[in-house]
């Protein structure tokens, strides 16, 4: 049986249809929240996630997988937990939560997630930096060479105290340790 030149043409179109079909699909791994409290959701289903990674709720609010266990993922609310209800599904984003970064920032007034809420458009020309990294060590670091006085001469001349420099006080209940802290900041 030989086909005509329309009906080649469409045989060659449909052939080509079917082997480029399956190529743009993308799987999804589902979740469903088990219970919901105090910006915590407990979600079932998300066996495959990974800490830190961003997660969307069916209402729209994103959130952060911290507590990883067996049975299910605690996930950290980005935002009010009161339209999540239990049976609601949650779908992973599939990227570790990250934030913008670098000179863009500055002057800027961004929510948790580094979106821009002051109405002046978005960041321009930045980059992105995960928000769970490990502190550099203690050679990496840029040393403390500049004096910082706390207003205080009694620490000022017992215990000085470099800009940048992490200081631990420690006291007794109501001896003014964040008194101390805040009228030096």
């Amino acid at each position: 049986m030989e086909f005509s030149p329309r009906a080649a043409e469409l045989t060659t179109l449909l052939e080509s249809r079917i082997r480029n079909f399956y190529t743009n699909f993308q799987v999804d791994e589902i979740g469903r929240v088990v219970s919901v409290g105090d910006g915590i959701a407990r979600v079932y289903g998300l066996n495959e996630i990974q800490a830190g990674e961003m997660v969307e709720f069916a209402s729209g609010v994103k959130g952060i997988a911290l507590n990883l266990e067996n049975e299910n993922v605690g996930i950290v609310v980005f935002g009010s937990d009161t339209a999540i209800k239990e049976g609601d599904l949650v779908k992973r984003i599939g990227s570790i939560v990250d934030v913008p970064a670098g000179k863009a920032m500055l002057g800027r007034v961004v929510d948790a997630l580094g979106v821009p809420i002051d109405g002046r458009g978005d960041l321009s020309d930045h980059e992105r930096r995960r928000i769970e990294v490990k502190a550099p060590g203690i050679i990496e670091r840029k040393s403390v060479h500049e004096p910082m006085q706390t207003g205080l001469k009694a620490v000022d001349s017992l215990v000085p105290i470099g800009r940048g420099q992490r200081e631990l006080i420690i006291g007794d209940r109501q001896t003014g340790k964040t008194a101390i802290a805040i009228d030096t900041i």
